[in-house]
């Protein structure tokens, strides 16, 4: 089915890139929600959730992003991220999420690094949870050590730091879902924006029937009748100056592939068009073989392009 790419901008331009990141922050806030994620992860069984220790860095930014949830149970430091787009770096902002986190756990404790006997530290634990389209194994693990370009059988890194990926698209890691209802919950009412989307409808009603379809299959029911509108207002975002010229600036390059302008149309697709195909899929609009589909010509080109994106 070919897209239309004006009513694909049009709502696109509302459509807030971290709103999934956000709605995963704001629905596992609750300490419940969160010990019953960490029970179904580490095979626990926590009942108390006072017992968990909320340490998040809220003031604290790396890249732009803020760190996602991070806290204390039992003997262990746990930092979950949520990822909408695959990054290849986790393990080099845990590292540094990791470094603050023990800087102000030390010195919460009162320990003393000029101390004559060693600190002991609560146990790091590294969990990325990703609903992007560009990855579809159920887990993976990758490790800051990959990242070090000098490499030797007999050297061992100074430095380490493991994220453990999770796939939490509706339909994968079916047992961890079944531990945890409200992450399936989560990854179900994504799916369903994502299918509206898929149908045609613009982000305002694609969100909208998600909601309605949710709250009458009590999914998420709770937290959308206690707070709809802030939910809503979390994936959308208001039109702004800059949005608006780059829609008109997009709009304008459609427009003159249509009048079949052969230069603006090869400048479209080089400059513009690999842009465009690359949000639609981050969005989860389209996946990465549909975007490659579109444009078969280029299909290799479009690949070293991404590659080299996701890197900057």
């Amino acid at each position: 089915m070919k897209l239309n790419l004006s009513k694909v901008f049009r709502f696109r331009r509302k459509v807030n890139r971290k709103y999934k990141d956000v709605l995963f922050r704001f629905i596992f806030r609750d300490k419940k929600d969160l010990l019953s994620l960490y029970n179904a992860i580490n095979g626990t069984d926590y009942q108390n959730p006072e017992e968990l220790e909320i340490n998040t860095l809220e003031n604290v930014i790396y890249m732009k992003m803020k760190n996602d949830l991070s806290f204390l149970v039992g003997a262990s430091m746990n930092l979950y991220e949520h990822q909408s787009t695959w990054n290849p770096n986790m393990p080099l902002r845990g590292l540094f999420y990791f470094a603050e986190l023990y800087e102000r756990y030390v010195n919460s404790q009162g320990y003393r690094l000029t101390g004559s006997t060693r600190i002991p530290l609560p146990f790091p634990n590294y969990i990325v949870f990703y609903n992007g389209m560009e990855w579809e194994a159920e887990q993976t693990e990758l490790t800051l050590s990959e990242a070090f370009e000098e490499q030797g059988e007999d050297r061992k890194p100074a430095l380490e730091c493991r994220a453990t990926i999770l796939n939490i698209n509706s339909g994968h890691n079916r047992e961890l879902m079944e531990k945890c209802r409200r992450l399936e919950e989560y990854a179900e009412f994504i799916q369903r924006i994502r299918d509206n989307l898929q149908k045609g409808m613009r982000l305002e009603g694609a969100v909208e029937r998600a909601i309605e379809y949710c709250l009458a299959h009590g999914i998420l029911a709770d937290i959308l009748r206690k707070g709809q509108m802030e939910v809503r207002n979390m994936l959308l975002e208001e039109y702004n100056e800059k949005a608006d010229r780059e829609y008109l600036r997009k709009e304008s390059l459609e427009e003159g592939i249509k009048q079949g302008r052969e230069e603006g149309r090869k400048e479209g697709i080089a400059l513009g068009g690999f842009e465009i195909l690359a949000g639609l899929v981050e969005d989860g609009i389209i996946s990465m073989e549909q975007a490659k589909e579109r444009i078969k010509e280029k299909e290799e080109e479009f690949i070293l392009w991404y590659q080299e994106r996701k890197k900057r």
